[in-house]
């Protein structure tokens, strides 16, 4: 409660407290005055029970008066120092209701010594009757509102979403008869509690960090591990999200003309959850723009995709070519058998941590890393050994494509990484065409071999390159 409205309730509260007080003075003071006045308007007994009367309404209004400051010196002072925070509504009103029919009960008796109060109500039927039906809806809010305080689903501050509409805002106060959320559109609703208990009650706590789901989607051309490492990076950084868990991006389905996606991401404070969405998109946007990613929208294209295809193939050949020439091992072909062998080469993407060769398995192609990072990896004892890491223009699996010789390691990317692998037909090809090329591989690779042999003495280069010699022969049955 702010400083200027307590100040305003205090000069009210004052006021009413002096009228009353005066007025009962008055009604004391002026007694006998006041019953000659009553009497000359009315007969009989009536102008001592509407004398009585003024006096009940009068000392009732006094009774309230006192409960009310009793209730703001115990919950809204007392209770805030004490516990740190006010007390809830619910317990207030349940107080203020006790307090108030005890103390008017207590006056009544004084005012109507020969009444019995309980007697009068609980001797007449129809009353009964009409006092059930009339407080029915009151009573079952009432009730419910003490279910709701017992349980404590949910506090003042929460968002909550209720019922089958989705009423869907933050809990401004809990009373005996309704809940009342503004909307985040800046609406009141009022959900009473007899309804409330009987609804769903979505709640998502304002001390709690609560997770919300936003959706997009890329071509099925663009990388999906870029697409995850752009987008989590750009939605870590955005106001509202929490830094204490990192977001999460995962492909969420294979669409019929993209890869669909979902990133969840916790909030700070979630009753700013549409701001914070539609920021999460927009950092989207903006992170795709740079990445050179492209969002998955209808398009039909004919004769404009055809001629873009072409160039692209063209571009991609010329790339290979260059990768190619660039390798140790193919020095010796000359440019045209390059194109051959470039033309014959498959292209492979690989995700991070994903196997590209493993060890024990037969095999007749090797691998030049095209684009990205593998780890090559070495099994003992039952556990991996890393023992290399081959970068862009570094080849592996020679010995199988050129002898067919099982894998001896396993080889697993790092990150997303594209390799080409060339097959033993394309090598048939080019050793048909060019004979000489045996001899020259096998000193390279023998070469290779010895350079990377972890001992300081082995086998003569030249004899090395002999038997890779034979072997290649008879594997191509040269």
């Amino acid at each position: 409660m702010s400083r200027s409205t307590f100040k305003s309730r205090f000069v009210l509260f004052a006021f009413a407290t002096v009228t009353v007080f005066l007025a009962l003075y008055g009604l004391h003071t002026f007694k006998e005055t006041v019953r000659s006045l009553l009497a000359g308007r009315m007969a009989g007994n009536t102008q001592d029970n509407t004398f009585l009367l003024i006096q009940l309404i009068l000392w009732a209004v006094v009774a309230y008066l006192a409960v009310r400051a009793v209730r703001v010196l115990l919950f809204e002072l007392v209770f805030r120092l004490r516990r740190g925070y006010e007390a809830p509504t619910l317990v207030k009103n349940i107080f203020s209701i006790v307090a108030f029919t005890i103390l008017f009960v207590v006056i009544f008796n004084r005012l109507y010594p020969g009444v019995n109060l309980g007697a009068l109500f609980t001797t007449s039927a129809i009353f009964g009757v009409i006092l059930g039906l009339a407080l029915q809806d009151t009573l079952g809010n009432f009730f419910a509102g003490i279910s709701l305080h017992a349980d404590r689903p949910f506090q003042v501050g929460d968002v909550i979403a209720v019922g089958a509409q989705k009423h869907t805002g933050v809990v401004e106060s809990i009373s005996w008869r309704a809940i009342k959320i503004r909307t985040f559109q800046n609406h009141i609703v009022l959900i009473s509690n007899s309804s409330a208990a009987k609804e769903a009650i979505e709640v998502c706590p304002r001390n709690n960090l609560n997770a919300r789901l936003v959706y997009f989607n890329t071509l099925y051309s663009d990388s999906p591990a870029k697409a995850i490492h752009i987008v989590r990076e750009s939605v870590r950084e955005a106001e509202n999200v929490s830094d204490k868990i990192t977001p999460i991006v995962r492909i969420r389905n294979l669409g019929e003309s993209g890869i669909e996606y979902e990133v969840k991401y916790w909030l700070d404070d979630y009753a700013r959850y549409n701001d914070t969405d539609a920021l999460v998109r927009q950092r989207i946007w903006y992170a795709f723009r740079r990445a050179r990613l492209t969002f998955n929208f209808p398009t039909r294209t004919v004769e404009l995709e055809r001629k873009s295809r072409h160039s692209v193939m063209e571009s991609d050949q010329g790339a290979l070519i260059e990768r190619l020439s660039a390798v140790d091992i193919f020095a010796p072909l000359s440019g045209e058998e390059t194109a051959t062998l470039a033309q014959a080469s498959v292209r492979h993407v690989f995700a991070p941590s994903e196997t590209v060769i493993r060890a024990g398995d037969a095999g007749s192609s090797m691998f030049v890393v095209h684009h990205g990072r593998v780890q090559v990896q070495l099994t003992e004892n039952g556990q991996s050994r890393a023992v290399a890491v081959l970068n862009d223009g570094d080849f592996f699996g020679e010995m199988a494509l050129l002898t067919g010789e099982p894998r001896t390691a396993n080889v697993v990317a790092v990150e997303e990484t594209e390799v080409l692998e060339i097959g033993h037909e394309a090598m048939k090809k080019l050793f048909d065409t060019n004979p000489d090329l045996v001899e020259s591989l096998s000193h390279i690779i023998s070469e290779r071999r010895k350079g990377l042999a972890d001992h300081a003495e082995g086998p003569d280069v030249a004899d090395e390159s002999d038997g890779i010699l034979a072997s290649i022969k008879r594997f191509f049955r040269l």
